[in-house]
């Protein structure tokens, strides 16, 4: 998952270089509509957002049942070392999925102060 993040945020990384190469020079203000191609970098960015946001909401929940789940079972076998593991090993990709929603909220404000 953190390596289609990466990817969707390439959006954001490239925002300064996106705006540079959207707004037209001098020369090309007349063939080039700036308001038009800004409302389209803004719409890309919006949706952006909105599909990771959702992704990682969405793995979120998905981990959280599990976690849920694994704890359900631990409860009804205590000495399972096999099920302690794998609930420490679900435990740790949530608090990943939690810091990653972190993460993007980070960068949503960064990209988006590049923007204004």
């Amino acid at each position: 998952i953190q390596e289609l993040l990466r990817v969707m945020r390439t959006i954001d990384d490239r925002i300064v270089h996106e705006l540079n190469t959207t707004i037209p020079t001098a020369s090309f203000v007349g063939k080039v509509d700036p308001g038009q191609t800004c409302k389209e970098l803004y719409q890309s960015l919006m949706d952006a957002h909105t599909n990771r946001e959702r992704i990682i909401k969405n793995c979120i929940s998905q981990t959280s049942a599990v976690v849920k789940t694994l704890k359900e079972e631990r409860e009804k076998a205590p000495e399972d070392a096999a099920l302690l593991k794998q609930l420490r090993k679900e435990q740790t990709k949530l608090k990943l999925m939690q810091s990653e929603l972190n993460v993007e909220e980070v960068v949503n404000d960064r990209s988006w102060k590049v923007l204004s």
